[in-house]
């Protein structure tokens, strides 16, 4: 008897239905069996259940002789199921990799309730990913299981089957199928919760549902959205016969109410010579079901009005009506914006009029929430030695407290912010600045980029998928650099081909790596105790690099389960992707919002990475790094590489999930072939990195003193003893073999 049964109805998706069947195969949890039911479907989706049943005893194909709709094929697919829960999966949605086992350990936390209730994300077929907006019912906090009276507002969440996992002997117990018709979900989700003895809720994203361009059931104009009526024929004969159930009437009836404006509304789904046919029977159903809902907002009370009354022609009116103030009101707004606009742009000349201020700099950072990167580096090496220069940060709406007290924000596209570009002497960037910048005589413009250049970049990704055909505005910005810091003769060589101009390169390191040189252990452990990390547990950072072809494929609850509970991982995602690598939990922490990557680094004793310029700055800290490099070949292939990481890694190398565990479990992520290999790949790649790098910039730039303080490498130092037994002595203290031990500074 598998743990679950999930049943997937099919008909006319083989366009998406190989990407279904497969989320449910490769979930982490593997106790399942899958039912695929083909409802007489006129395309492939027979011949792909069966193809799916013959590579996995797993799967159980079921084809039915004609078509009978979703709900009966999601009966028989419940008729075959053996398993403790039932879940419910359309055939063009998929499930999130590792749900069923975050289902599977709700269902063990909260002693097995007859439903539980999980979110859902809409995934749009222009590759935007929205959450449920009512995700907040779904919060875990009070007791669990419950009753639905104790949390009534589970009724305000779409009425739908496959958000939910059903204990299959309170489905048999309480005699539940699917009817006929559209919207057969209706008359199932209602009398489960209702029903149901306990219900407990998992706050977590486990069904991405596909919002399809075209070819949805819903979306289809059709009459047969009639059916909604005798769905709610269906509900209310259900609490009919139970007069215990009799307290849920005004509130089905508010949810009735609602859902037949919806179905109304819209106009992917009435005909249009049927429109008043059907709000004169909603008319009918209203005084039927008829119960006082207590009081309304005014939005509703209007739709209440509407529907009692059957004003057709009303609320075509009212309809017009508010569509030409909405049209108003954005034209409004564009007109707002643009007259803000011209402003601006008047002010910007203005100021391009007065002269540079010597004293003035300003910063700004791609991809980093506060102050960070290199200019963050910088921004702080210029109030250490070069004070008289007042330093101001381009910061969002919501990141000024992550500004160091004296540095001045600066909100993008303000009179202060056009201000500021105008008419400071230095601008540092690690990115392309605002692109209606226009350098003026005396102005300075420092480019640090994002880090050692591992991947392809700038017209070196000529060729590449997704690369701009049109280079001339990005050589349009490089004319624009003054200088280009670099942190090592790799980074040199590749930036002066892939970003070639007139620039100087100032090849003094890694101005973001300073923190690491110069950190302490208390800086590490006031991170730690920041982050709710225990002392002595063994933390790994893993930050992996952004795929255009792919999300993150490692299952980090497995990877914890397997390591044992001394370790936590700190899941730190990408620049642009779409919500966290894995759901919270006790072991795993997402840090992709935190501030400061440096100090995720420092609270880390490990960092797992695949392709991330992340490792260069981390091997600084000498600690171990652990790349995975499972799909090296298709990275390959779609970005390309300038290092073949295999042949120089910092640190041991995975190539799969498993051999990733196996290299912690058997401690090969800290031994000796590990130290050598990091020391060979700093030496390569971190020649002048000894915790000054931003300070040499600022003395070049600002100072006129190129090449002071001279670099002066630190000795490598040796790798840590296992974590729950060394004593947290300062970062970059070299200890001596006899004991006691003495510490020096490398730097």
């Amino acid at each position: 008897m598998p743990r679950f049964s999930v049943i997937v109805p099919a008909y006319k998706v083989q366009a998406y239905l190989h990407e279904c069947l497969e989320s449910v195969l490769t979930q982490s949890y593997p106790d399942l069996e899958l039912i695929a039911v083909d409802d007489c479907s006129p395309d492939a989706c027979g011949a792909i259940i069966d193809e799916f049943a013959a590579r996995d005893p797993r799967v159980r194909a079921v084809h039915l002789p004609r078509n009978r709709g979703l709900g009966p094929a999601r009966n028989a697919g419940m008729a075959e199921a053996t398993g403790d829960y039932l879940v419910f999966l359309d055939s063009d949605d998929t499930l999130t990799p590792g749900s069923l086992q975050a289902v599977a350990d709700r269902l063990k936390e909260t002693g097995d309730p007859d439903v539980l209730v999980y979110d859902y994300a809409r995934t749009f077929w222009t590759g935007e990913t929205v959450r449920n907006q009512a995700a907040a019912q779904l919060a875990e906090e009070g007791p669990a299981p419950f009753r639905l009276t104790d949390r009534p507002g589970l009724l305000r969440l779409l009425m739908v089957a496959w958000n939910k996992a059903y204990r299959r002997e309170f489905v048999e117990a309480e005699e539940l199928a699917f009817p006929t018709g559209y919207y057969e979900d209706t008359p199932w989700t209602y009398p489960v919760l209702m029903s149901a003895g306990s219900i407990a809720t998992l706050d977590r994203v486990c069904v991405h549902y596909r919002q399809r361009r075209r070819g949805g059931i819903l979306g289809t104009v059709s009459r047969r959205h009639f059916d909604v009526f005798e769905q709610y024929d269906r509900v209310f004969a259900y609490v009919d016969k139970r007069p215990e159930l009799a307290r849920w009437r005004p509130l089905l009836f508010r949810r009735m109410v609602d859902h037949l404006v919806v179905v109304f509304a819209r106009r992917d789904r009435l005909p249009r010579r049927n429109r008043a046919e059907f709000l004169r029977k909603a008319r009918t159903y209203y005084r039927r079901y008829h119960c006082p809902a207590g009081p309304l907002p005014p939005r509703a009370r209007l739709h209440h009005a509407l529907v009692r009354m059957g004003l057709h022609r009303t609320y075509h009116v009212l309809r017009c009506t508010a569509a030409l103030l909405r049209r108003a009101a954005r034209t409004a707004v564009r007109l707002r914006r643009a007259l803000r606009a011209g402003a601006l742009r008047l002010h910007y000349r203005v100021q391009r009029c007065l002269p540079v201020r010597a004293d003035r700099a300003v910063f700004a950072a791609h991809g980093v929430p506060g102050h960070g990167c290199h200019p963050g580096a910088l921004e702080r090496a210029f109030r250490a030695h070069a004070p008289h220069i007042r330093t101001a940060w381009v910061t969002g709406a919501g990141e000024r407290g992550a500004l160091p007290s004296g540095v001045r924000p600066l909100r993008p596209d303000t009179a202060a912010y056009w201000t500021a570009l105008a008419r400071s002497r230095y601008l540092v960037h690690n990115a392309a600045f605002d692109r209606r910048l226009v350098k003026r005589p005396g102005q300075v413009l420092v480019q640090t980029r994002r880090g050692t250049p591992l991947k392809r970049t700038g017209l070196d990704l000529r060729g590449r998928p997704g690369a701009d055909p049109d280079p001339g505005g990005l050589l349009e910005d490089v004319d624009r650099w003054d200088y280009l810091v670099s942190p090592s003769r790799h980074a040199t060589l590749t930036w002066e081909r892939a970003f070639p101009g007139a620039y100087t390169v100032l090849e003094y390191g890694n101005p973001r790596a300073d923190v690491f040189l110069r950190a302490t252990a208390a800086d590490m452990s006031r991170v730690r105790r920041k982050l709710g990390v225990p002392e002595d547990a063994v933390v790994i950072l893993y930050a992996p690099t952004s795929r255009a072809y792919r999300r993150t494929p490692v299952d980090l609850h497995r990877v914890l389960r397997r390591l044992g509970p001394r370790h936590i991982v700190l899941a730190r995602a990408p620049h642009g992707h779409d919500g966290p690598l894995a759901a919270p939990s006790d072991g795993v922490l997402d840090v992709t919002g935190h501030p400061s990557v440096e100090e995720l680094c420092l609270a880390s004793d490990a960092l797992v990475t695949d392709y991330s310029s992340i490792m260069v700055d981390y091997v600084c800290l000498d600690r171990p790094v652990v790349l995975l490099t499972d799909d090296w070949e298709t990275h390959e292939a779609v970005r390309g590489t300038y290092v073949d990481l295999r042949a120089c890694p910092p640190g041991a190398v995975a190539r799969g999930e498993d051999e990733l565990i196996d290299i912690f479990a058997s401690g090969h992520w800290r031994g000796s072939r590990s130290a050598e290999l990091r020391s060979a790949f700093r030496r390569r790649f971190c020649p002048h990195d000894d915790g000054r790098a931003a300070e040499r910039v600022v003395r070049h730039v600002v100072l006129g003193e190129p090449g002071s303080p001279p670099v002066v490498p630190p000795a490598r130092r040796p790798v840590p003893p296992p974590v729950a037994s060394r004593p947290r002595a300062p970062l970059g203290a070299v200890p001596q073999p006899a004991s006691p031990r003495t510490v020096t500074e490398s730097h």
